[in-house]
């Protein structure tokens, strides 16, 4: 996400450097760059002419501090304007009532309100350790009500079964009583959705509200749409009371302009990003630390978080006892590191929030995807065990027969053979001095070939 907005803005904020302060005249040029930039991202026309504004009324004239280049004093007020633009803080779930607090999900067809619902229960289950209840209202779609099912299944949440014969009130109301009799912590209705907005789903969806009471009302809107987005969001305001936004498909959108444009246009804060497709690509909203990324300064805090919550610190104790033993790190060990890197998002959701990859050149970040990953793990997991655990023999006819099996030429089991013992010195240096002595080994390069 932002990838289009990142590279522009970068660009543009280093052609600042050398000055020795912001004036009129070196500022109007960057300030119209800013501004295409934004436009070409789909963020809306008047939000564009109130965030420059904003910065020009800043930036101009303002002394430099000596430890600053003047492209680094306008990073801070961009920054700054983004942040102020997108809400602040982090708008979390107000979820403080008597239980069970009831979370409705609103939006159009097509905008991922099933997928987000299960999203949404599996975060509260691991995040808040609530105990969730879901259900469906979309009478209409009856594979809704399954894929719901299917889903709920999938992250063991409970499930409230319902039917194309059913009245959506009837539903919901049946469900809350549910909830309330088991002692359920958050129960999150999904509703219909429509292809647009008409009249009976507005009226449809304000029963439900009424019927319910939700402390949350959430829109479901794609972030694909751009601007659209937005004036979607706006909308349903007008009819539906709603508290937040979950902006969904962010992973597949390079512009990012739905995510700069709903704060200022609807007034209300977006609370969650869906960055993929699996019920686990669910990130909470932090405008700094999309900010941040947006300016390519990276989003370590994030990274942090989905670290401590996706990582698996048994492996990695082990892992770590085994190195301070002198013991040698493995195949089974390097595939272990690979499992939890696409736990974590892959390749891509790493990058995302790596500070300064928006410096590396375009043909290096075409290069970062997923499939290197895949390709790697498909080729371990057609070793014998013995061979992990002892790659020094895994020599020609061995070769040729996991190339086979894993469906890959033997080049790729050389290559990936070389990548593992490029990483394995990496972590002989480590365990011998610590992350100090690793990093002066690499000397700020990665492994030659690592697919990052």
């Amino acid at each position: 996400m932002f990838q289009n907005l990142t590279d522009r803005l970068t660009k543009t904020l280093k052609n600042l450097r050398g000055q020795g302060r912001l004036s009129e005249d070196n500022i109007k040029d960057t300030l119209r760059e800013v501004r295409m930039a934004l436009l070409e991202a789909d963020v809306a026309l008047p939000v564009v002419k109130t965030f420059t504004e904003k910065i020009r009324q800043r930036a101009v004239g303002q002394e430099v501090l000596q430890s600053l280049t003047p492209g680094q004093a306008l990073v801070k007020i961009v920054n700054e304007e983004l942040v102020s633009l997108m809400g602040e803080a982090c708008d979390e779930l107000q979820l403080n009532v008597q239980p069970p607090a009831v979370v409705l999900m609103a939006g159009l067809q097509g905008s991922g309100k099933t997928t987000s619902t299960a999203k949404l229960a599996r975060w509260l289950k691991e995040r808040r350790r609530k105990n969730v209840l879901v259900t469906s209202c979309d009478i209409y779609r009856p594979a809704a009500i399954e894929q719901l099912q299917t889903l709920a299944t999938e992250i063991d949440v409970a499930f409230f079964p319902s039917s194309a014969g059913q009245r959506p009130v009837e539903i919901a109301a049946a469900a809350l009583d549910h909830a309330r009799n088991h002692h359920i912590d958050v129960l999150i209705v999904d509703t219909a959705g429509r292809l647009h907005i008409d009249a009976d789903m507005m009226d449809e969806i304000r029963q439900l509200h009424a019927t319910v009471k939700p402390v949350e009302t959430l829109f479901v809107v794609d972030s694909m749409t751009g601007q659209d987005a937005a004036n979607t969001a706006r909308a349903f305001d007008e009819a539906l009371p709603l508290t937040g936004v979950i902006l969904t498909k962010t992973d597949g959108d390079a512009r990012g302009g739905a995510a700069l444009s709903i704060r200022a246009i609807t007034s209300k804060p977006i609370k969650f990003l869906g960055v993929g497709e699996k019920t686990a690509a669910l990130e909470p909203f932090h405008p700094d630390r999309v900010a941040s990324r947006i300016l390519g300064m990276g989003d370590v805090l994030s990274l942090v978080e989905e670290a401590e919550h996706k990582v698996d610190k048994e492996k990695a104790a082990k892992l770590a006892r085994k190195l301070n033993k002198g013991k040698r790190f493995d195949l089974e060990d390097f595939g272990d590191q690979l499992e939890q890197m696409m736990g974590m998002g892959g390749l891509g959701g790493l990058m995302d929030k790596l500070p300064g990859v928006g410096q590396l050149p375009q043909n290096v970040r075409d290069q970062v995807n997923d499939r290197e990953l895949h390709r790697m793990l498909a080729i371990i997991r057609s070793m014998t065990a013995q061979e992990r655990r002892f790659p020094d023999i895994i020599k020609g006819s061995r070769r040729r027969r996991i190339a086979a099996g894993s469906g890959n030429q033997v080049q790729d089991v050389n290559r990936l053979l070389k990548q593992f013992m490029q990483m394995q010195k990496m972590m002989k240096k480590m365990s011998k001095g610590g992350m100090k002595n690793m990093m002066r080994g690499l000397k700020g390069r990665m492994p030659q070939g690592f697919p990052f």
